[in-house]
């Protein structure tokens, strides 16, 4: 049997790229290493969930089907997955209330934040 089950490849760090709809009605997401898991979604909190719902159906067919998985490239120093960053105690306990209100953790939510910075 294959090592290489689905839980195995639901860990691996896809990259996933974002996109606003030109007519501003929401988000595309996809994974470019693996060809045409692409979703939509009109919020990016709904967006992250959709993406994952999409990569693991994508990995469950492409598992049943035996065909190749690719898996992520080797991150560059261009394309990290962590970042740190030191923030004043002040806005730390600002950003932590706002996700907060929203239900999320802090580390989704300063995400969400970038993610919609980065598309403006």
């Amino acid at each position: 049997m294959n090592s290489k089950d689905l839980e195995y490849y639901l860990k691996l760090p896809y990259r996933v790229e974002i996109y606003p709809e030109a007519d501003g009605s929401g988000y595309t997401a996809e994974i470019p290493e693996l060809p045409g898991c692409i979703t939509c979604a009109e919020t990016l909190d709904e967006l992250w969930e959709m993406i994952e719902d999409a990569k693991a159906g994508w990995l469950e067919l492409a598992l049943e089907d035996g065909d190749p998985i690719p898996e992520p490239s080797l991150v560059t120093e261009e394309a990290t997955e962590h970042i740190v960053v030191h923030v004043p105690t002040p806005l730390h306990r600002r950003l932590l209330e706002k996700a907060r209100r929203e239900g999320v953790s802090l580390e989704r939510w300063v995400v969400k934040a970038l993610a919609a910075a980065a598309t403006t």
